[in-house]
């Protein structure tokens, strides 16, 4: 069995955007349009980190008619486990990432929200 590409790992983690998607999807599946409200960048910039991170083999993606669902995917690799484990829990403590969770909160759940605007659906809890 060969080992997972820890260095395709950190360069997936090396990036400030990439981060902040990940801390998001840590424990919840969320659409692609909320990204976009949340982080307040451009749809191909967060569809291109999206790709990126899904070719690092740690988010994976699902179609929901026109709605594309993205969530975080624990490596088999212990190690990259780990790793990804450590960087999510240290990705909780940080002060500006929790601002995400409010924005987001504020997307799906309050006037003008995404789900009221463009019918999106809600961001749904990660069940193990």
């Amino acid at each position: 069995m060969k080992n997972y590409p820890l260095e395709r790992l950190f360069r997936a983690l090396a990036d400030p955007t990439r981060l902040r998607l990940i801390n998001l999807i840590a424990e919840q599946e969320i659409c692609v349009c909320y990204f976009v409200e949340v982080l307040d960048a451009p749809q191909p910039k967060i569809s291109r980190h999206l790709a990126y991170l899904r070719r690092a083999g740690i988010v994976s993606a699902r179609r929901d008619g026109k709605w594309m669902h993205y969530k975080l995917v624990v490596p088999s690799d212990v190690h990259a486990a780990a790793i990804l484990q450590t960087t999510v829990d240290s990705l909780k403590q940080d002060k500006e990432l929790q601002r995400d969770f409010q924005r987001l909160t504020k997307a799906c759940c309050g006037p003008n929200s995404l789900v009221q605007v463009l019918g999106a659906p809600m961001p749904a809890l990660e069940t193990a």
